[in-house]
């Protein structure tokens, strides 16, 4: 008889783990999982460009390592252009209390990130009196590891905005440019919920100014997402993010710096080194241009 009660409480446990509700937000995830989607200045480059960036993530229990590839592939260019990126491995380190609150299995370890693939189509083009408009339409694969984890989430998603962009030139300045950027869309992906499929919707938007001085540029970036989805007080479904990046340009390589700070809902801050390389021999050629 007292082994078939243990069997029943063991039965009841194992119902009631598997009931638990997973927060699929960056507030309850690690910084890679489902962070607020970067947008650029509004423009579609004319070669195939390489970014390579390292992070480190810290802050609030949880120090991530990690680095991204990304690739964008001019179809048509300056109009139409694919872009693809991945976290190819992170390494994270968490405290106890983190363990316990996101309800994980380990403090430290490797993982792999989603792929990210994204179209951008210009839609209108900058002139005097208009701003630039491209429309991105992304798709977030469910390719990321280490769920078990809180690293990635095991769901895809997707999402659609516009960059909408303006340059103003100032002659015989130490600011020869301004570049005003914005960005709104909408985001969307799936939750893990226990006999039920829901979609948490999102409004995403962000603000960017571009400052340029010959080879140097500093451009800073307010941006965030809001959902619909509010479990619990702290689930954190609307990260705020700011960030500063200084950019270099040697040639047609740009090397860059940044620093990035979870204003809201994103418990991490983040320094950044990459750069950009221009490929323009794996440009594709459709129209025998070149």
């Amino acid at each position: 008889m007292k082994g078939l009660y243990l069997l029943i409480t063991v039965f009841f446990i194992q119902v009631l783990y598997s009931q638990t509700l997973i927060h699929h937000t960056t507030n309850y995830f690690g910084p890679n999982a489902n962070p607020v989607p970067e947008f650029t200045d509004a423009l579609i480059p004319e070669n195939t460009t390489l970014t390579v960036t390292g992070d480190y993530y810290f802050g609030h229990g949880d120090q991530t390592l990690s680095n991204n590839l990304k690739v964008e592939i001019p179809l048509i260019p300056e109009k139409v252009s694919v872009k693809i990126w991945k976290t190819l491995v992170e390494h994270y380190s968490v405290t106890d209390e983190i363990v316990s609150r996101r309800a994980m299995q380990k403090n430290s370890g490797f993982a792999t990130g989603d792929f990210y693939i994204q179209t951008r189509i210009k839609i209108l083009s900058e002139k005097r009196s208009r701003p630039a408009l491209v429309l991105n339409s992304t798709l977030k694969t469910a390719s990321g590891s280490d769920f078990r984890n809180r690293r990635f989430f095991n769901t895809a998603g997707y999402y659609f905005d516009f960059e909408l962009g303006k340059s103003f030139l100032f002659d015989n300045s130490f600011i020869e440019e301004v570049r005003l950027v914005s960005d709104v869309g909408f985001f969307s992906w799936d939750v893990q919920t226990p006999n039920l499929n829901v979609q948490d919707d999102a409004i995403m938007y962000g603000f960017k100014l571009i400052l340029k001085h010959k080879n140097l540029s500093l451009e800073n970036t307010f941006s965030g997402y809001n959902g619909w989805i509010k479990r619990v007080e702290d689930y954190g479904d609307r990260p705020m993010i700011f960030s500063s990046r200084l950019n270099f340009s040697v040639r047609k390589t740009l090397w860059f710096a940044q620093f990035q700070h979870g204003i809201k809902y994103f418990p991490y801050e983040q320094i950044r080194l990459g750069v950009q390389i221009p490929l323009e021999k794996l440009t594709p050629d459709f129209f025998g241009e070149n």
